[in-house]
C-alpha cells in the first residue's frame, strides 16, 4: 500500500502539518515527525474527519449568525466605552466574573459593565486609560496585525563542502565562479521563491561571521542549514559550525551534499552527527537530514520544502504596519555613494525617506536596492536591502530602528565615535553577580585529539553541587578568533592545553573581555577550573611572558649541545628562565635557557632587536622558523 508523508498530506488538505499531527493523535496515531508517513487508508480517514468538522463549523456559524446579541470581547467593550481594559477585568473579577482580555462577554457581564456609575470611592476617571495604557494598547494592537513572514536561513559548514555551490543551485546564479578560489569572500543575502513562498538566504564566510553578528546582540537567523560533504563527513569546521548554531538556539537542517560523488556515505554522516547530538528523524530524533547534490540539483527541492515546513512549525510572524526595525548584515564605504549598509528588515516596513537610528550612526534612507539591484520604494519584513544615506559605516550586527525625529546631540567640532563592541564581564565579575546562572560554559582546545579526549573525559568527572559544567566546543589546534567570539556570546571561558591563541584571537579576547587560560599540565588545568567555578581563584603566582625570539639558524655543537641562533622579537631573553618552543601556534617542547651569548660574550640577557645564541637544556627537533617564548613566574 502506498505511503504519503505528513507534510505532503497537510499541503494537499490545505492545513498545517502541526494541525494534521493533532488530528492523527485524536485518532490514536501519535507521530512526532513531520516527515513520517501514513498509508492511504489512514489518509482518507483523516480527510473524512476534517470534512465532518467543516460541516459542524458551518452549522455552528449559521446558528451564531441568528443570535440577536452582538458578541463583544473585553477589549472591544473597553474601546467602545473608553475604559481601561485592565480596570474592566478587575471590576468583573470583584463581581465574581473571571474573564480575559480577548474573551467574549456574555449578556450578564455586559449588563454589569454598563451599570458602572461614578462614585466617591471609584470615580469614572479611574476607569479611563492612562497615556501608558494607551501606548501599551497600541503595541498590543500591533500584535493583532501579525502576518506570516519569510524565514531567514544561514548556510554553515566546513570549507569546500559546497555551501556557496548549493546556494548557486538554489538561486540559479554563478556566485561561486566569480569568487576567488570558490570560497565566499563576503556576506550576502538573497531571496528565493519556492511554491509561491519566499525564503531569505544569508551566505556567510564562515560561522565566525554568524557569531560575530550575535556578539553585537543581533538575532537574524531563523534556521541554520549545516552543509556536510557526503564523501568527507564531519570535519573540524563542521563541529565548530554546529556548536555555533547550537549556541544561537536555532533549528538545524543537515544538507548532506555531494551525494553524486564516489565514496558518498549518508549513514556515516548521520552516525557522526548523531554522536554530536543531531539525531535523524528516522532514528527517533528530531533533525531533518536531506541528501542532495548541488552539482546535479538532486534533492534541492526537498531541502526547500523542509525549510518551509520548519518555518511553518516555527510560526514566524511580523507586523508590516509598524516603523521598520532590523539588523545590519554587512556595511562598507563606497567612494561614490558614501556609507552603504546591507540590512534585513525584521519588523515593520522600511520606506524611502525614513530616518533610521543605529548605535554607532544615523541617517535618512535616500536609496534602497534589493539583492538584484532593483530600486525599491519600500521593503517589508524579512526583506534584505541595501540602503544608502547613513552618516557613517555601521558595524555588522547593529540593529536599526526607524524614528520620527532624529535627536543626535553632538557638540560642535566633536568627532563622532563609533560604537565599541559590547563590554562583557570577566569570569571573576560574573561569579560575583547574584544572578549568575548555574551553568559554567567551557571551550577546550588542545594540541592533539588524544589529549583532547583525555581532557574531556576528566572534565566530565568534575562535579559541583550547585554548578553544572557544559563544554560548548572542543577542538584540536590553536585558539582562534572563532573560539573567542563563541566565548564572548555565551560568556564562556577558554582553556588551552599546549596551544596558544593566535594574534587575531588574542586581540579579539582583549576587546571582548574573554578569559583565556593555557596549561601544560592537566592537573593544573583541572585544579584552576575547580577554583574558578567556585569563585575562589586567587593565584599566588602567575605566568608572565618575558619575551619572544625567532630561530634563524640551528647549530649542533659537540659536547655543548644545540644552540639556536635567534633574533629577539619583543621583550628580552634571559639566562636560566623557562623557554617554550612553539611551531604553528602549538607548543612543541618546554625547556630552559642554559646559556646566552652575544657574539663570543656570555651575557645575562639580550633585549629586543638584537641577535644572540641561545643554548637550550633540551632542544628536541627545534627548527629554523620556530618561535621561542620566554616565561617567568611572578607573584600576583
Amino acid at each position: 500500500m502506498a505511503k504519503i508523508r505528513i507534510y505532503e498530506l497537510a499541503r494537499n488538505l490545505n492545513i498545517s502539518s502541526s494541525r494534521l499531527l493533532e488530528v492523527l493523535k485524536e485518532l490514536g496515531i501519535d507521530l512526532k515527525s513531520h516527515s513520517s508517513t501514513i498509508d492511504e487508508e489512514t489518509a482518507r480517514l483523516v480527510e473524512d474527519l476534517l470534512k465532518e468538522e467543516e460541516k459542524k463549523q458551518a452549522t455552528k456559524g449559521a446558528m451564531a449568525a441568528k443570535e440577536t446579541v452582538t458578541p463583544l470581547t473585553v477589549r472591544e467593550f473597553a474601546q467602545k466605552y473608553g475604559i481601561d481594559p485592565t480596570k474592566t477585568i478587575e471590576f468583573l473579577f470583584k463581581k465574581g466574573e473571571l474573564v480575559t482580555i480577548n474573551q467574549t462577554l456574555n449578556e450578564k457581564q455586559i449588563k454589569l459593565l454598563e451599570e458602572i456609575k461614578p462614585s466617591p470611592d471609584q470615580p469614572l476617571e479611574t476607569l479611563r486609560k492612562s497615556p501608558q495604557q494607551e501606548q501599551a494598547d497600541r503595541e498590543l494592537a500591533g500584535t493583532e496585525k501579525l502576518v506570516p513572514r519569510a524565514p531567514v536561513v544561514t548556510v554553515l559548514g566546513h570549507v569546500d563542502h559546497g555551501k556557496t555551490t548549493l546556494l548557486d543551485a538554489i538561486r540559479k546564479t554563478s556566485v561561486a565562479e566569480k569568487e576567488k578560489g570558490g570560497i565566499t569572500q563576503k556576506i550576502g543575502a538573497s531571496e528565493v521563491n519556492f511554491h509561491g513562498k519566499k525564503i531569505i538566504f544569508i551566505d556567510t564566510p564562515g560561522h565566525e561571521a554568524f557569531t560575530a553578528m550575535r556578539a553585537h546582540g543581533a538575532k537574524v537567523t531563523d534556521i541554520a542549514v549545516l552543509v556536510v560533504a557526503a564523501d568527507e563527513g564531519v570535519m573540524p569546521q563542521t563541529v565548530e559550525a554546529l556548536n555555533h548554531a547550537k549556541a544561537a538556539k536555532v533549528p538545524i537542517i543537515v544538507a548532506v551534499n555531494k551525494m553524486d560523488k564516489e565514496g558518498a556515505n549518508l549513514d556515516k554522516v548521520k552516525q557522526q552527527l548523531s554522536d554530536l547530538g543531531l539525531i535523524p528523524e528516522e532514528w527517533g530524533g528530531d533533525t531533518v537530514f536531506v541528501p542532495l547534490s548541488a552539482k546535479t540539483g538532486e534533492g534541492i527541492d526537498h531541502l526547500l520544502e523542509m525549510i518551509l515546513l520548519l518555518a511553518e512549525i516555527s510560526e514566524l510572524k511580523a507586523n508590516p504596519d509598524l516603523p521598520a526595525s532590523g539588523t545590519v548584515i554587512e556595511a562598507r564605504l563606497d567612494k561614490g555613494l558614501g556609507p552603504v549598509a546591507d540590512v534585513i528588515v525584521q519588523s515593520g516596513t522600511l520606506k524611502l525617506g525614513d530616518q533610521v537610528l543605529l548605535k554607532s550612526t544615523w541617517g535618512k534612507v535616500r536609496s534602497m536596492l534589493d539583492y538584484c539591484g532593483t530600486r525599491l520604494k519600500e521593503a517589508g519584513p524579512s526583506t534584505p536591502v541595501e540602503i544608502i544615506g547613513l552618516e557613517d559605516v555601521p558595524l555588522p550586527g547593529e540593529t536599526f530602528q526607524v524614528v520620527k525625529e532624529l535627536k543626535v546631540p553632538k557638540p560642535a567640532g566633536e568627532k563622532k565615535v563609533l560604537a565599541q563592541p559590547t563590554a562583557r564581564a570577566s569570569l571573576e565579575q560574573l561569579f560575583k553577580e547574584k544572578d549568575t546562572e548555574d551553568i559554567f560554559h567551557l571551550i577546550i582546545k588542545a594540541d592533539s585529539q588524544g589529549t583532547l579526549d583525555a581532557l574531556n573525559s576528566v572534565i566530565k568527572k568534575v562535579k559541583f553541587p550547585d554548578i553544572k559544567l557544559e563544554v560548548l566546543h572542543s577542538g584540536v589546534g590553536a585558539i582562534t578568533e572563532s573560539d573567542v567570539l563563541l566565548a564572548s556570546v555565551t560568556k564562556a571561558t577558554i582553556f588551552g592545553f599546549n596551544v596558544r591563541p593566535d594574534p587575531i584571537a588574542k586581540k579579539a579576547a582583549e576587546m571582548e573581555n574573554v578569559d583565556i587560560h593555557t596549561y601544560d599540565l592537566i592537573y593544573e588545568l583541572i585544579s584552576d577550573l575547580e577554583k574558578i567555578v567556585k569563585g575562589k581563584l586567587k593565584p599566588k603566582w602567575e605566568e608572565k611572558i618575558l619575551g619572544k625570539a625567532i630561530v634563524r639558524k640551528v647549530f649542533r655543537i659537540p659536547k655543548v649541545g644545540v644552540v639556536a641562533g635567534s633574533y629577539v622579537l619583543e621583550g628580552k631573553a634571559e639566562r636560566n628562565v623557562k623557554a617554550r618552543i612553539i611551531r604553528d601556534n602549538l607548543v612543541i617542547l618546554e625547556t630552559k635557557i642554559a646559556s646566552l651569548r652575544r657574539f663570543k660574550e656570555d651575557v645575562k640577557e639580550v633585549a629586543a632587536g638584537f641577535e644572540c645564541g641561545i643554548g637550550l637544556e633540551r632542544a628536541g627537533d627545534i627548527k629554523e622558523g620556530d618561535l621561542l617564548e620566554f616565561v617567568v613566574m611572578e607573584q600576583s
